[in-house]
C-alpha cells in the first residue's frame, strides 16, 4: 500500500505541472470503492489551483470545490502530456490544459471523490478524525508523548491507526521503532517519556529520508512521472526476516500483528 512518503512523492511529481491548468473533461472507467459524488461534466472549466496532502489523501484544490484522491492498496497516478486509451485498470482521467492525470488501480480500492467545499460531510468523514501530520509544524512532541501514554494498545498498532499521527504505515513504523529501540509489541502506555521522544524524532527522520529516496517500491509503486522509490534498499529491519541486523548482526525477526508483519531486531529493540 502506498504510504505517506509515496503519496508525498507522487504529489511533488506533478503539482507544478498541473497547478493553474484548466479541466477540459473527466473520463471514468470501472467503478471505484466510492462514487465520484458529482456528474463528471460539472468539473469542466474548473481550474486546478494546487495539490495538497492530508495523511494518505491527495487534495486537488479547484477554483470551485476539490477532489480527494486515495491510492488504495495498489493504485498509482500518472501525469502525461497527452491522453491515451484507457486500459482495464484505469479508472479516472482528469484531462486538463496541461496534461492528463490518470488513476490506475488493479485492485480498485482507490478513490476519487468530489466535494463542493471543505465543510462537506464527505470531507469530514474522510479527514475529520486524522491525527497530526508528522512532517508539519503541527506534529507536537508533547501531544505525541501524551497520546502514547494514554493507550494500552501495542505501539505499532497506535502508529498505524492514524488517530494520533497520520501516514506512518507498516514499513515506516517498523523502521521508526527500530531507530527508537522499541519493540513493535510493546504497550504504548509503558513507553517512558525519553523513549517516546526518541520515537517522535525517529518518525520524522524515517519519513523525511523516505521522501528524499522517492518512497519505497516493493511491487509496482512509481510516482506520477514514472520514477520508482529506493528507500527499501536502506531499510534496517522491514522485509529482512532472518537477515543479520545492520547494527548488531543479530537475525531480524518477524511477528504478525493483526494482518500485518512487524519486523524487529531482538537485540537492538529489547523492550
Amino acid at each position: 500500500m502506498p504510504e505517506l512518503p509515496e503519496v508525498e512523492v507522487t504529489r511533488r511529481s506533478f503539482v507544478d505541472a498541473i497547478s493553474g491548468a484548466r479541466v477540459l473533461m473527466v473520463q471514468l472507467g470501472k467503478t471505484l470503492r466510492w462514487p465520484l459524488g458529482c456528474e463528471p461534466a460539472i468539473l469542466a472549466d474548473r481550474v486546478v489551483t494546487g495539490v495538497r496532502r492530508r495523511g494518505k489523501y491527495l487534495l486537488l484544490d479547484l477554483d470551485k470545490g476539490m477532489l480527494l484522491l486515495h491510492l488504495g492498496m495498489s493504485g498509482s497516478l500518472r501525469f502525461t502530456p497527452a491522453p491515451e486509451p484507457m486500459g482495464p485498470h484505469d479508472h479516472f482521467d482528469l484531462l486538463t490544459s496541461a496534461g492528463v492525470l490518470r488513476l490506475n488501480d488493479p485492485r480498485r480500492f482507490g478513490a476519487v471523490v468530489y466535494a463542493a467545499s471543505p465543510s462537506e460531510p464527505v470531507v469530514q468523514r474522510l479527514l475529520g478524525k486524522l491525527g497530526m501530520e508528522p512532517l508539519s509544524d503541527d506534529f507536537h512532541q508533547d501531544v505525541f508523548v501524551t497520546g502514547l501514554r494514554a493507550s494500552r494498545a501495542a505501539v505499532k498498532q497506535v502508529l498505524l491507526n492514524g488517530r494520533l499521527v497520520v501516514g506512518v504505515g507498516n514499513i515506516y513504523a517498523s523502521e521508526a521503532l527500530f531507530l527508537a529501540g522499541i519493540r513493535p509489541t510493546t504497550m504504548a502506555a509503558r513507553i517512558g517519556p525519553e523513549r517516546a521522544k526518541k520515537l517522535y524524532e525517529a518518525i520524522r527522520q524515517v519519513l523525511e529520508l523516505a521522501v528524499q529516496r522517492g518512497g519505497s517500491t516493493l511491487r509496482n509503486f512509481s510516482s506520477a512521472d514514472g520514477s520508482v522509490g529506493h528507500f527499501q534498499s536502506e531499510a534496517h529491519v522491514y522485509g529482512r526476516e532472518g537477515i543479520p541486523c545492520r547494527v548488531c548482526g543479530t537475525a531480524v525477526r518477524m511477528v504478525r500483528q493483526g494482518q500485518r508483519s512487524s519486523f524487529f531486531c531482538p537485540r537492538c529493540q529489547r523492550a
